[in-house]
């Protein structure tokens, strides 16, 4: 039944055929399970496990590696190679993609346990009127027309319309569906509101909240996903996970990558199809397959096999610095996509205030002999733990507050008329409150004030452990009084009263809210002699001006307290005592905003980032809180930058448009409209973060580029987030950014430092093919290059240090391409570089080392024509190891030096030497060691074709390695001083990766 809240109870249960007083009859029961069906929450069909597994390798790249391998295995076992060889590169690529493909799989069923979390809040059984009596029936067997009773701490079964109130008041904690930071107080009567959003159906029970205070009677309206439970699960079904911007840069690139290899295979296999005759390859066939396995080193050299493992390593690095900052990371993409982030879209409750109820402002009776009349005091201190204080109007410390009549009366009523209490967590850290978050905050503000008799008494508390601090002074005053009757808060009075006796007197304290106890007060406290005068009318206006100022211009929550004398042989209250009361103050209360928010938004800004303020609270209040923060004083006033929830879907399509480019805030928000207003920013291009901590929260952190959790928040919000903060804190998001911006910058410079190295191996191949001379590298070789010595420092370049300006640079594009025209020729002329340099040290041990042949370099070229003809030289020569060893060191040391090159991307090392990151250092130290290692020990050096080099072929490694530092140098100070050079070629383009719709709407 949609619209029940605007109908009246008697036609919720006509329209259900129920009968009040004797619920449903069997029969009926029967029908209506039939008609609605159960009240369970449908499981749904979870995707099959080599499902999960075929989808991890559903990628062009990885595709062509598992070609790559199989093709090189296949022509092993062609050429009789069986042992060793023939399996090792297949082998490790495979192993490579199947370690990918189980940190995919992971992350996939991770997602999917969120969806069955939401489970977890439906209610195990109820209490069901059917056939005129009363029984617990399992929550599942419930039907529409049921009747339900509910009474505190029962969990709502299904969604429910109220009928009857068993008790003076029935509230309920909706948090998790709502977000609203206190309880809700419901009643039987229908409702008018227009567009109503949950908030605003204040008869209706929702399945899976908790009824905290009162009893009642409620008529089952909606069971299983016909309830607002089951709207969400709807929700968080069709939400489809989106790709990151670095994952779409990467497959983009893969497809480039791919196009460009298949070109430079084919066009090599062609090149030499002359060559597919020379008696050398003992056919036309063999020499077609000779060519074809040059194409396929060519394939190997050309993929960096390494980089989905380095890209998960460094993002796991970034999430280790992450968790230090309080950001536990659920999702490795998300890492990156922090950096690129252009909206915060923040949750108010928990995030942007410490959702710790505060006392902030006192206003008590000075004196009738001064003007003002008033005195009004604040209060320091944003959190439930006893620490803070008292200052006056003009910003005076008092010393001790206990020593001010009202403010020492406001802490004994503060600590005796209340219910809650607050305790110290030492697991946590932090004070905890238990019950109402409105009486915990007078328990703290009664820890602030302090007790009377010492004038150390400041200092003397905070000696206390934490644990006795907690409630030291409420413990005082429960000691000093006895408590021996009391009147329970109620909607109609709107306050509550304790009777307590203390020596020889008996004295009523009263709280409540301000124009139910001022309007029952016939005297007044003074603050400056302690002296109880008549409350006059001047006064009574004087009051109610402070309250309305309070509750409206500042929207702080009110309570008033007082007391009244009572004789001495009095035990019992009654109502009728609760008048003549002598007024003693007002007390306001604020969710205060956390100290660290105001520069973290202006951080933000700074950032070119934008953060919107998401809220089921009403409009006045969440606008007073963004005030209190001070983060949005150049708005001026909200006008045209804050909307309710109804007032947005209002307007027409145009000023939608313009209304979500200047939205900051956004109130009385239910989570389908999170969730479209995620999806109005995403098709604006906006890349958006959105917070939150209920059920509620869990479609918009589905939906959203990257959901942010809060560590005390539900596990079905967490589930459905790629990121939870340990301490709730917005300020961390802004840390995590930085974080992911730096993240960024590193995957950058490591995909440029691979691409630029199997540039150089994909040069060196087909130069040597081009020239007709031997290989220069064999497959073995080149994939130790490529998963060791690119590898390492790949990783380590994850550990350069995040630049200090980080958070001055506006959030890239998410168009924007990974690898730029300009940069792409800057390493195509630094890979072109590392081929020829290769290619060179394999030429100069023929032609010019003393331990060499010394060829003449037209001998070198006709090779495959050695044994057909008389020579001054044996042809075994040409399958000597020395020149492929040389080929391979100059490779690695070349890849060495270039791997400095990428400290940054356009500072001279200079400005960033080598030690700036010491993990670098060390993995070229490493890196080096592993390559002399299969150098020098014999079977290594057997399985990788190679052998020991002298002292004078080393330094011809040297010689042709060390320019590339120089080259870089050069290239990075164009960049510097012109912005890098772009080529005014017409034919030039600014970004080599094809562009293509950012989403697919």
């Amino acid at each position: 039944m949609e619209d029940a809240y605007a109908r009246s109870a008697t036609e919720v249960l006509d329209f259900f055929a129920v009968d009040p007083a004797k619920g449903l009859s069997d029969s009926q029961v029967a029908d209506h399970g039939r008609i609605y069906g159960r009240n369970v929450l449908p499981q749904e069909k979870s995707t099959p496990f080599w499902k999960l597994v075929i989808k991890q390798f559903d990628d062009l790249l990885v595709k062509i590696l598992i070609v790559a391998a199989l093709v090189s295995f296949v022509l092993a076992l062609i050429n009789g190679d069986t042992g060793l060889t023939a399996f090792l590169e297949p082998s490790v690529i495979l192993m490579i993609l199947a370690a990918n493909a189980a940190v995919g799989v992971i992350t996939e069923t991770n997602a999917e346990k969120a969806i069955e979390e939401l489970r977890a809040y439906q209610a195990d059984v109820a209490t069901v009127l059917r056939n005129g009596c009363f029984s617990i029936v399992p929550a599942t067997d419930l039907v529409p027309g049921d009747v339900v009773e509910v009474t505190v701490g029962c969990k709502v079964p299904a969604d429910l319309r109220m009928i009857e109130l068993l008790s003076d008041h029935l509230r309920v904690d909706q948090a998790i569906l709502t977000g609203e930071s206190s309880s809700v107080e419901k009643e039987v009567d229908s409702t008018s509101a227009v567009n109503a959003v949950y908030q605003d159906k204040t008869n209706i029970l929702f399945s899976g909240t908790v009824v905290v205070a009162g009893r009642g009677r409620a008529v089952v309206i909606g069971v299983g996903s016909n309830t607002a439970m089951g709207s969400i699960r709807d929700s968080m079904l069709r939400t489809d996970d989106e790709a990151t911007p670095l994952k779409r840069k990467l497959d983009e690139f893969g497809t480039f990558l791919a196009k460009v290899i298949a070109g430079i295979c084919v066009l090599v296999w062609v090149v030499n199809i002359g060559h597919f005759r020379d008696p050398s390859h003992g056919g036309f066939l063999q020499g077609a397959i000779h060519y074809f396995k040059i194409a396929v080193a060519l394939a190997v050299a050309a993929i960096p096999e390494g980089l989905p493992a380095v890209v998960t390593t460094c993002l796991a690095l970034g999430t280790k610095r992450m968790a230090r900052l309080n950001a536990i990371v659920r999702s490795l993409p998300s890492v990156e996509t922090l950096g690129c982030t252009t909206v915060i879209c923040s949750d108010k409750t928990g995030t942007l205030t410490t959702n710790m109820m505060s006392a902030s402002k006192i206003c008590v009776l000075h004196s009738v002999r001064h003007n003002p009349i008033t005195s009004q005091y604040g209060v320091s201190g944003t959190t439930y733990a006893p620490e803070g204080t008292i200052f006056d109007n003009e910003g005076e410390r008092l010393d001790i507050p206990s020593q001010k009549p009202c403010l020492l009366h406001i802490a004994m009523c503060s600590a005796l008329c209340n219910e809650s209490s607050l305790q110290y967590n030492p697991d946590k850290g932090s004070y905890e409150k238990i019950g109402e978050s409105t009486e915990v905050a007078l328990r703290v503000l009664a820890e602030k004030i302090g007790i009377p008799g010492f004038d150390s008494m400041p200092s003397a508390l905070n000696m206390l452990s934490k644990h006795d601090r907690a409630s030291y002074c409420n413990r005082y005053w429960e000691t000093q009084f006895k408590k021996v009757s009391a009147l329970e808060f109620s909607r109609d009075r709107k306050m509550m009263s304790v009777l307590c006796t203390r020596k020889q007197s008996t004295t009523m304290f009263s709280k409540g809210a301000p124009e139910s106890i001022i309007s029952r007060c016939t005297s007044i406290l003074c603050n400056d002699d302690g002296s109880i005068i008549p409350l006059t009318s001047e006064i009574r206006l004087e009051l109610e001006a402070k309250f309305n100022s309070f509750a409206g211009k500042e929207t702080l929550r009110c309570l008033a307290v007082a007391l009244k004398r009572l004789p001495m042989d009095q035990h019992v209250l009654s109502f009728d005592d609760e008048k003549d009361l002598t007024f003693i103050g007002l007390v306001g209360m604020l969710d205060p905003p956390r100290e660290e928010v105001r520069n973290a938004i202006l951080s933000c800004m700074t950032a070119g980032i934008r953060v919107i303020v998401v809220t089921g609270d009403n409009k006045a209040t969440a606008e007073s809180l963004c005030r209190k923060i001070g983060a949005f004083d150049h708005l001026g006033d909200f006008v045209g930058h804050s909307f309710t929830a109804s007032e947005f879907e209002e307007l027409p399509a145009l000023q939608k448009t313009i209304a979500l480019q200047r939205m900051a805030l956004f109130t009385r928000v239910e989570p389908s409209h999170k969730r479209m207003l995620v999806e109005a920013l995403q098709n604006q291009n906006e890349v958006v973060a959105m917070t939150g901590d209920g059920v509620n929260d869990a479609p918009a952190l589905k939906k959203a580029d990257i959901g942010i959790a809060m560590g005390s928040g539900t596990a079905v919000a967490k589930s459905a987030s790629d990121m939870v903060l340990a301490d709730d804190n917005f300020a961390t998001i802004i840390a995590a950014v930085a974080e992911g911006r730096a993240i960024y910058n590193n995957t950058k410079q490591f995909i440029r430092y691979m691409i630029s190295s199997n540039i150089g191996e994909v040069v060196c191949i087909f130069v040597a093919a081009v020239l007709g001379i031997p290989d220069t590298l064999v497959p073995v070789q080149l994939l130790w290059v490529n998963l060791v010595t690119d590898g390492l420092p790949a990783t380590a370049i994850g550990f350069n240090k995040q630049d200090s300006d980080v958070m001055k640079a506006k959030p890239r594009k998410v168009g924007e391409a990974v690898v730029t025209g300009w940069l792409f020729f800057r390493y195509v002329v630094i890979g072109a570089y590392v081929g020829l340099a290769t290619v060179a040290g394999f030429i100069w041990w023929f032609v010019y080392a003393d331990t060499g042949p010394r060829l003449p370099y037209s001998e070198l070229m006709n090779f495959d024509t050695c044994h057909m003809r008389q020579t001054s030289y044996p042809c075994s020569i040409f399958e000597d190891r020395h020149p492929s060893t040389v080929s391979m060191t100059v490779l690695v040391v070349v890849e060495m030096f270039n791997a400095l090159n990428n400290l940054s991307e356009n500072q001279s090392l200079a400005v960033i030497p080598p030690w700036s990151n010491l993990w670098l250092v060390g993995s070229i130290i490493l890196t080096m060691l592993l390559h002399i290692v299969i150098l020098y020990i014999q079977p290594l050096s057997i399985l990788f074709s190679v052998t020991p080099l002298s002292w004078e072929e080393w330094k011809v490694v040297l010689y042709l390695s060390f320019p590339v530092i120089m080259i870089d140098e050069l290239l990075k100070f164009f960049s510097r001083n012109s912005r890098g050079i772009r080529l005014k070629l017409k034919f030039w383009k600014t970004d080599l990766l094809p562009k293509r719709e950012l989403r697919d709407k």
